[in-house]
């Protein structure tokens, strides 16, 4: 799946494109997991594995949401506590909180996550655009949604989320 793929089918939904709501093929995949109740996702091709939470060594000066580092199989990956950059309140971790351990670009991250969810495949039909008002689209870290029955799942763009910048 490339990232062309999806941003094409979510200009033809912006547009109103008839024609996407009546195909319904598989663009790729995304893993699903929770914050707090609401669940968010992100392509698959940038997720490496899942991990269970380990120790993290803090480093002086860095941005709030940034927890530290891990060492995973000799390798330094720095540590994103998700809750923290989307500006919510911490909490403590459970059995279930995880680190995702994602890539792109060269660049190797982990982002904690309270739960895992699932994997799930990205339909062309399913695929909604963020809202274009601020009011109501404050998360800029949401690169588009996909509906779900009654579910809306927020699939981040991990450029941003990586990104100093917001």
């Amino acid at each position: 799946m490339t990232y062309d793929v999806i941003k094409e089918a979510v200009a033809k939904q912006q547009s109103g494109d008839k024609k996407l709501s009546t195909e319904n093929r598989i663009l790729g995949k995304v893993m699903t997991f929770y914050i707090g109740d609401q669940i968010y996702g992100i392509e698959i091709q940038n997720v490496i594995e899942i991990i269970e939470m380990q120790p993290i060594t803090r480093i002086p000066h860095v941005p709030s949401f940034i927890k530290g580092i891990i060492n995973v199989r000799s390798k330094v990956v720095p540590i994103i506590d998700i809750r923290t950059r989307f500006g919510k309140e911490e909490i403590p971790y459970t059995s279930r909180t995880c680190t995702i351990i994602l890539t792109m670009d060269d660049i190797t991250v982990g982002i904690i996550v309270d739960r895992v969810a699932d994997v799930e495949d990205i339909h062309s039909g399913d695929i909604s655009a963020t809202p274009e008002s601020r009011a109501v689209n404050t998360n800029a870290f949401i690169q588009y949604m996909i509906r779900s029955g009654e579910d809306v799942k927020m699939i981040l763009d991990v450029e941003k989320l990586l990104g100093d910048e917001v």
